[in-house]
């Protein structure tokens, strides 16, 4: 390459290229290969590059939150390892939320280091949810635990390959604690394969343009995300403010957004101490909640790197359910940073009504259902998140039958994957058509889903919104709630919201209702 490679920006933007393409092949390879629909149906994953010291330099593919734990379990493995002990042909992996896995233990991170010309250069990295890592309860998800210890394997920010030898132990214990080990080894390689794809990526891109350019570059692409939030933020109204919000639980959740022109701040400071039960998340959990809103409002394109957040500030305390410590528990870590991404977007939805739309479902409404399969005996585990509604706009009508809006670009299991896989009948699955949303512009519509169990099977879930509706906007009608309720074969009905060990029978049926997002405007 001739001339000053920092007047060179068509460069710049061929090496972001070829890093988001890395991102984007990893994906690729993850649903081609995974043995799990929650991975290769669901699209359950998130992958992406990021610097040596673990700046995230694409933001790849998959569900933003799960792309936002990447940079972050880096960092950690970094701080926990140093740099100088950090070889070619290491390969790390961490599940643990205090050891970098920042979500809960069947979210398993797998992190490449890549060497080109001899140096560390970047990171391959994607994250999955895995079926089965152990612990108390089939899908390891259960709700009746008070520490972190009672969920399942847990693993540290240890290496599965040492100088490219595989630590075949470390395979035989994961294998070992699972109820399904041949499904684990599978997304297991399937995780590790992506990485390798990535690796050869990046080092392509190094040779054709120098390890100088190529760090050059990724300096730029850093100040390029900064430029486009700080022009973003410009744009938003400066001020404080400030909610408070009651919980299906009762408690009484908090938060303060200060919005500058060079600085974005939440403020989450006195909120609840964290449970003695799977219902907190890590404070990079709660970073990544806040990074999405901040993203969504200062530069929402799907440029993001590093220094796009350069100018976000997060202040959490220490023990509480936005930056659990010890060993509480964090099976339903997903509800409470939902809540808490909902939470932060009515605060501003409140203050800026033409700009953001209403609430919506905003609950991943989990769904596990785990057992023998009728047919062939195989063990089996039903991982199902639920679409719900979204909320009205000021100017259209909310969507029907999306995924929470922190869950990305991810899809519905198909029902003829899920008779076959699982041993069960849908019985049915459609819009709920109620009439809660209303508005000048009305809520999406949730949806209406039943299963029946041809075998016996253990029961674990987790909704929230089931107490407290949708919110609506600006004079709009609150949309539902979301529920789940299991009708015996007998006849008898039990409703549910959080639930583990739950015996199901042949012949028992799961009616799922998700509420339709809230109305935009006082209804005519």
């Amino acid at each position: 390459m001739t001339g000053d490679p920092a007047l060179d920006r068509f460069t710049v933007d061929v090496i972001q290229a070829g890093l988001v393409a890395a991102a984007d092949e990893m994906f690729a390879v993850l649903k081609k290969t995974a043995m799990s629909p929650i991975i290769y149906e669901v699209l359950d994953v998130g992958t992406g590059i990021t610097s040596a010291t673990g700046e995230l330099v694409s933001s790849g593919a998959g569900i933003p939150t799960f792309v936002g734990v990447l940079d972050k379990a880096v960092r950690k493995i970094v701080e926990i390892h140093g740099l100088e002990t950090i070889r070619d042909g290491d390969l790390f992996v961490t599940n643990d939320p205090y050891y970098g896995g920042v979500t809960h233990l069947n979210d398993v991170v797998i992190a490449l280091p890549v060497f080109a010309e001899g140096e560390l250069v970047a990171w391959a990295a994607s994250i999955a949810h895995w079926n089965d890592v152990g612990g108390k309860t089939p899908g390891s998800m259960a709700v009746d635990v008070s520490e972190i210890f009672a969920e399942g394997l847990r693993l540290p920010a240890i290496r599965l390959y040492e100088a490219g030898r595989a630590v075949d132990s470390v395979f035989d214990i994961v294998a070992a604690n699972s109820r399904q080990p041949d499904f684990v080894r599978g997304d297991l390689w399937a995780q590790i394969a992506a990485s390798r794809k990535a690796e050869g990526r990046i080092r392509q891109i190094v040779r054709s343009y120098g390890l100088a350019t190529f760090r050059h570059a990724l300096d730029k692409l850093f100040d390029e995300g900064e430029r486009r939030a700080k022009a973003g933020l410009a744009t938003l109204p400066a001020g404080t403010y400030a909610i408070e919000e009651e919980q299906d639980s009762g408690d009484l959740w908090r938060a303060a957004i200060t919005i500058a022109p060079d600085r974005f701040t939440v403020d989450l400071s006195g909120n609840p101490a964290q449970k003695a039960a799977p219902y907190n998340t890590s404070r990079d959990g709660a970073v990544i909640s806040c990074q999405m809103i901040y993203k969504a409002l200062a530069d929402p394109t799907l440029f993001a790197n590093d220094g796009s957040f350069r100018l976000l500030e997060v202040i959490t305390d220490p023990g509480t359910v936005f930056h659990a410590a010890g060993s509480a528990p964090h099976g339903y870590y997903s509800e409470t940073r939902i809540r808490l991404y909902d939470m932060l977007w009515r605060c501003l939805a409140e203050a800026m009504p033409d700009r953001l739309p209403a609430g919506h479902f905003a609950s991943i409404c989990g769904t596990v259902v785990a057992g023998d399969h009728p047919d062939t005996g195989r063990r089996f585990t039903m991982v199902e998140p639920q679409m719900g509604g979204w909320g009205a706009t000021a100017g259209m009508d909310g969507l029907d039958a999306m995924y929470s809006a922190s869950h990305g670009d991810t899809f519905n299991c198909p029902v003829e994957i899920a008779e076959q896989r699982y041993g069960l009948t849908v019985m049915r699955k459609a819009l709920n058509e109620t009439d809660e949303g209303q508005g000048v512009h009305s809520g999406g519509k949730g949806v209406d889903l039943v299963y029946r169990l041809r075998g016996a099977a253990v029961l674990s879930a987790g909704y929230t919104r089931n107490r407290l509706p949708v919110w609506g906007l600006a004079g709009g009608a609150a949309g539902g709630t979301n529920g789940l309720t299991v009708k015996r074969a007998g006849g008898e009905g039990e409703a549910l919201a959080y639930a583990s060990d739950v015996r199901l029978k042949a012949g028992d049926e799961l009616y799922i209702r998700t509420a339709n997002g809230g109305g935009h405007g006082a209804p005519r």
